[in-house]
């Protein structure tokens, strides 16, 4: 992506700024999440590893085998939580599916590549013990927004036996990323982001998926769908493109702008079971 100065980086980056009544969308996802997580099924805050926000909540769907679906949050790596996503649930466990949503340490008190490894981890902990919740090991889809959306193609990305031999070589066998970043470098000098994130280049060399190899398509596997909202800026309709660029049409065969969708309310899309964006994260799953 070309080189822009802060103002314009911040002006592009910045979604709050962008969409005036942010503040509203969250109150929503609260309000919706919260009578998610009285549902007698789910399971709160389940440890995946031994830091204190390595934990995660699982929704089992209805009997046994079911398709998962690991839904990883934005808040650029800095904010927000698990339990402000709980809401993605109902939608998919009324379909069977049975949905994990896992928590991570935010900047700056971690890296983004502290992050991306406890996602790996949280990915591991799926795939040992989804069983235990009428879910199918072999049916993993990682579904991601934003910040979660880089990490979710960074999962498909992931080099599964390098992290553990007892882990199978395609642990995710597919991805959906909402409004997804996928190249770290223009992240990295935008003004309002720099304090938190401590983005170096290092770091945005490991934790760029677009500039990492394209993960191998074969029986099902691989696949990746990315969408961004036409109401969203010009920065994430590039990265919405680039990593269809980077990887190719055959790992990433879904490539689409969805119109009137802004930063917030394409992630209210996904619930929506007549939307577009909802049938994509179906296809994936149950596909």
């Amino acid at each position: 992506m070309e080189k822009l100065d802060g103002n314009t980086l911040d002006r592009l980056y910045n979604n709050r700024a962008l969409v005036p009544d942010y503040a509203q969308h969250f109150a929503r996802w609260t309000q919706a999440s919260a009578v998610a997580r009285q549902s007698p099924s789910c399971v709160l805050d389940v440890p995946y590893g031994d830091g204190p926000s390595e934990t995660l909540d699982v929704f089992p769907g209805s009997g046994a085998r079911a398709p998962v679906l690991v839904f990883v949050h934005g808040g650029y790596w800095r904010s927000l939580d698990k339990s402000d996503h709980s809401f993605i649930a109902p939608a998919f466990t009324r379909s069977g599916a049975c949905v994990v949503i896992p928590n991570y340490a935010l900047c700056p008190a971690v890296t983004i590549p502290d992050i991306v490894l406890q996602m790996v981890k949280a990915l591991a902990w799926t795939w040992r013990h989804v069983a235990e919740y009428g879910g199918d090991p072999g049916r993993i889809t990682v579904v991601g927004h934003s910040a979660g959306g880089h990490l979710a193609v960074m999962m498909l990305a992931c080099v599964w036996k390098a992290y553990s031999e007892d882990l199978p070589a395609r642990l995710v066998k597919n991805a959906l990323s909402i409004s997804g970043l996928y190249e770290l470098q223009s992240v990295m000098h935008a003004p309002f982001l720099q304090d938190s994130l401590r983005l170096d280049a290092t770091q945005v060399a490991e934790a760029s998926p677009a500039w990492l190899p394209p993960p191998e398509v074969s029986g099902g596997r691989g696949v990746l769908n990315t969408v961004a909202g036409g109401a969203e800026s010009a920065a994430f309709l590039q990265h919405n493109e680039l990593i269809q660029q980077a990887w190719g049409k055959k790992v990433v065969p879904v490539c689409e702008v969805l119109p009137g969708l802004n930063h917030f309310s394409i992630l209210e899309a996904l619930t929506q079971p007549g939307h577009r964006l909802h049938q994509l994260a179906h296809g994936l799953l149950f596909g």
